[in-house]
């Protein structure tokens, strides 16, 4: 299985921390955030990493060189020159994704329990299906909106009252939140063209949700931590996972 770990992302919910110290550096019971899910998810199956890096990029790199990236096979996308979002990280990346297997995109500050490897059993499992989406019944301010055979049908910001529909129905839509973990089949590349070099993988979601079938899966029972705010990693440090060795 092959990964893509998101961590170009400015980390500005951990200012200032982040002013001296990439997001991926950030430590979580005393292990820097990329290092802790990239032995975590070498544990749950995956053999060859992509991490995409921006913001303090130098800092990632010679952080992996000088541990040998853990004894994994690690490769950098490089987003020095601009920082392309999820989406654009992901298409920026394509080249590496070249077996036409499914593969793993994953945040830097994601803390989970989740099992992998039943995730992409799942997806693969799916023929019809797109991605496949890690989501749960949690507080967010932010949901997809799912039917009741998990197909995802559109987004709404609970806060503001936007609402963004890729597919009309008359049914009950659930109410999900999206936990950063996602199994996607390389043929999404074949559908990014039109957004551009930056963009947001949920607008390429939404968009192509009205002819392709993008799914979720329900994580409940697993745990979760986005560690990407101060409150969280705090959170994070008291509740922390063993990290896989």
């Amino acid at each position: 299985m092959k990964a893509i770990i998101l961590a170009a992302g400015l980390g500005t919910r951990l200012k200032p921390a982040t002013d001296s110290v990439p997001k991926a550096l950030i430590t979580v019971g005393g292990t820097p955030l990329l290092e802790y899910n990239l032995k975590y998810l070498a544990a749950q199956g995956v053999t060859q990493f992509i991490v995409n890096v921006h913001h303090k990029a130098d800092m990632v790199e010679d952080f992996l060189q000088r541990n040998g990236s853990f004894g994994l096979d690690v490769t950098i996308s490089d987003e020095r020159e601009q920082l392309l979002d999820t989406g654009g990280g992901l298409k920026h990346a394509a080249w590496f994704f070249d077996d036409g297997k499914p593969f793993l995109v994953y945040n830097v500050d994601i803390i989970t329990s989740l099992n992998v490897q039943q995730l992409y059993a799942h997806h693969v499992q799916s023929d019809s299906v797109l991605a496949t989406l890690a989501v749960s019944h949690r507080s967010s301010s932010r949901y997809f909106l799912f039917d009741a055979g998990h197909r995802l049908y559109g987004w709404r910001n609970v806060k503001t009252g936007e609402e963004r529909r890729a597919l009309t129905t008359t049914k009950e839509l659930i109410l999900m939140a999206f936990n950063g973990i996602h199994v996607v089949n390389p043929e999404i590349f074949s559908h990014l063209h039109a957004f551009g070099d930056k963009f947001s993988i949920v607008d390429a979601y939404l968009s192509l949700a009205a002819e392709r079938y993008i799914a979720g899966y329900d994580m409940q029972g697993e745990q979760w931590l986005d560690a990407g705010t101060p409150e969280m990693l705090k959170k994070a440090n008291e509740l922390m996972l063993p990290t896989a060795q």
